[in-house]
């Protein structure tokens, strides 16, 4: 049987075409991600009540994703924001939505609560610390336990046995919490070293150890630790976001071995623009976005760079050591 010879121009013609075909689906796929502008349905969600998302919040979190999708270093078909201006506490038992997950390719967005940096009031010497509601102080000092505003990308999840717990009728159940490390960026950029990342917001109090030679998580003394586990979603954080066990677990298995990108609002520049506006020195005449009601509360924001306050947490460190540490009493009881 003879072969024919196929042309080479043809050839490379056949090529082109796949090519182009190959390219368009691609395009099409990521059709709803193009920075053109905000697809109708998702602005339909952009307002500054509470579980909207304020419109440069969004801007920037969707750069910030549409950037590492284009990058090659996020696939996640989802992505996240946080607007630490706004409220983690309404009142009444109600927590404020300030986290966002938003998932384009399936036109879904979610509003969340969840925590914020407490800071610390080194009395004396300097005080950064937060109130339950809103956050008036950022930074991103180590030991600080402030919010950093900025670009962040997941990674690895790590889950750590924290201590038992009672569930009632006498039944214990071990505490694994599962926490995501963030990257961050800029002045975001050591929160490695912060240990800066997402989490439940749940802990152990009124810690002691108990008798359970038996136990996988037993000590060489055959002691493990009991406490009363807490729930403060909402709340204050060291630093991380926190949200409620149901939301984390859902977060959790979104981005574990499949990072995405969170955009936390606002950054160091915001806060001085909105400390300038509340003096009456705005450049441009117009104040730039704050949460009205916090604003209203706070009188103005303030960012503690690292280079400032690191220096102040050090020297306070060394003028109030702390303590030994002594080890968890024994439990009362059975």
């Amino acid at each position: 049987m003879r072969l024919r010879s196929v042309p080479l121009g043809v050839v490379v013609t056949l090529s082109l075409l796949v090519m182009v075909i190959a390219l368009t689906a691609t395009a099409r796929s990521f059709a709803a991600l193009q920075p053109s502008g905000v697809p109708a349905w998702l602005q339909a969600h952009v307002g500054d009540s509470d579980g909207q998302i304020s419109a440069v919040v969004l801007e920037r979190a969707r750069a910030l994703y549409l950037k590492k999708v284009a990058q090659g270093a996020v696939r996640n078909p989802c992505y996240f924001a946080m607007d630490a201006t706004r409220p983690g506490d309404l009142g009444n038992g109600v927590l404020g939505r300030r986290y966002y997950v938003i998932c384009e390719a399936s036109q879904s967005f979610r509003a969340i609560a969840s925590g914020h940096g407490g800071g610390k009031n080194l009395k004396g010497t300097a005080d950064f610390s937060n109130g339950r509601r809103c956050s008036k102080n950022f930074g991103n000092a180590m030991d600080s336990e402030l919010t950093a505003g900025g670009a962040y990308v997941t990674r690895e999840a790590k889950t750590s046995f924290k201590g038992f717990y009672s569930t009632g009728a006498k039944q214990d159940a071990a505490f694994l919490r599962t926490f995501i490390q963030f990257d961050g960026e800029g002045e975001a950029a050591n929160a490695r070293q912060r240990v800066i990342g997402g989490h439940a917001a749940q802990v152990l109090r009124a810690m002691c150890m108990r008798k359970s030679p038996n136990s996988s998580y037993a000590d060489h003394d055959g002691l493990v630790p009991f406490g009363k586990l807490v729930e403060y979603a909402g709340g204050r954080s060291n630093g991380c976001t926190s949200w409620s066990p149901a939301d984390a677990r859902q977060i959790i298995a979104m981005v574990k071995d499949n990072p995405t990108t969170l955009y936390i609002y606002p950054e160091s520049r915001d806060i001085a623009a909105v400390a300038q506006a509340a003096k009456g020195h705005s450049p441009s005449g117009e104040a730039p976005y704050w949460n009205a009601s916090c604003l209203k509360e706070i009188g103005a924001p303030k960012f503690w760079p690292q280079k400032t306050l690191e220096p102040m947490i050090a020297q306070y460190k060394k003028d109030h050591p702390a303590p030994p540490v002594q080890p968890l009493p024994m439990c009362k009881g059975p």
